[in-house]
């Protein structure tokens, strides 16, 4: 049986993400509190793993309900913030100007929060096809594809690439517990994934060798046709406005909509 075996959240867009045993949706159909935050210099560009792998380093951690953000440099330095009140929020952003050398401000969005994709809602994969990745290096971790993939929603009980049928020509949608997800687009990869998502490092030819597997292995019911490229897994979602107002579950079964 199909069914929702994780949730992950990444309140501060870049940072880590935390997991969490049940969510809402905010207005905009993305997760609570995902990428409610962001951080961005004085151009208004956001600082995120595209930009630099000095993101990496940083290891962080996030309460949901009080709001605090608690950041370690790599030499052990910890500092807490309540990203909920603006002078917490003032000195954070200062905090991590220094960190990365620039001025930094702390953007806040709770109505859709800071997605890549502003149209779109949470991105879907199966445990399958992250163990799939996994065993295609040899020096990967499931865990650590599932952090350098940076999914919302995990599907247990599935085939790998699972994902890929939502995606394409008279494409089926899916529901977990009566929450409609209508594929949009396959998740087209950029550099984060290459790199270890605790130094920093790029995986020597990591994407050639993605990209190489992913062929070989491109799943006879997908439609090829919807995928610009084979550097892509994950797939992008959409929940209708009108399914909004339900909550997500661990455990919650998942089921084919046509």
């Amino acid at each position: 049986m199909a069914t929702l075996d994780r949730l992950r959240v990444y309140p501060v867009k870049a940072l880590d993400g935390i997991d969490v045993e049940s969510s809402a949706f905010t207005a905009g159909g993305t997760l609570a509190h995902d990428r409610e935050f962001a951080l961005s210099d004085d151009e208004g560009a956001v600082i995120n793993g595209k930009r630099t792998a000095a993101v990496h380093t940083l290891e962080t951690s996030f309460d949901p309900d009080s709001y605090t953000l608690t950041v370690e440099t790599p030499d052990g330095t910890r500092r807490r913030f309540d990203l909920d009140a603006e002078s917490d929020r003032r000195d954070a952003a200062s905090w991590f100007g220094e960190y990365f050398d620039c001025d930094v401000t702390i953007e806040r969005d709770r109505s859709l929060g800071y997605v890549d994709r502003r149209s779109m809602g949470p991105s879907v994969i199966s445990t399958a096809t992250i163990e799939t990745v996994a065993d295609w290096f040899a020096d990967l971790s499931v865990e650590s594809v599932r952090r350098r993939l940076r999914a919302n929603v995990e599907i247990g009980g599935v085939d790998p690439f699972w994902e890929d049928r939502f995606v394409g020509a008279d494409a089926p949608a899916f529901e977990i517990d009566g929450v409609r997800f209508e594929g949009v687009t396959p998740c087209g990869r950029c550099i984060v994934p290459a790199r270890d998502p605790d130094s920093g490092e790029e995986t020597p030819e990591f994407r050639e060798r993605f990209a190489r597997k992913r062929r070989e292995t491109f799943p006879d019911w997908a439609d090829e046709s919807a995928f610009d490229h084979f550097y892509s897994l994950m797939t992008i979602t959409r929940v209708p406005e009108a399914d909004r107002s339900g909550t997500l579950r661990v455990g919650d079964e998942v089921t084919f909509v046509e």
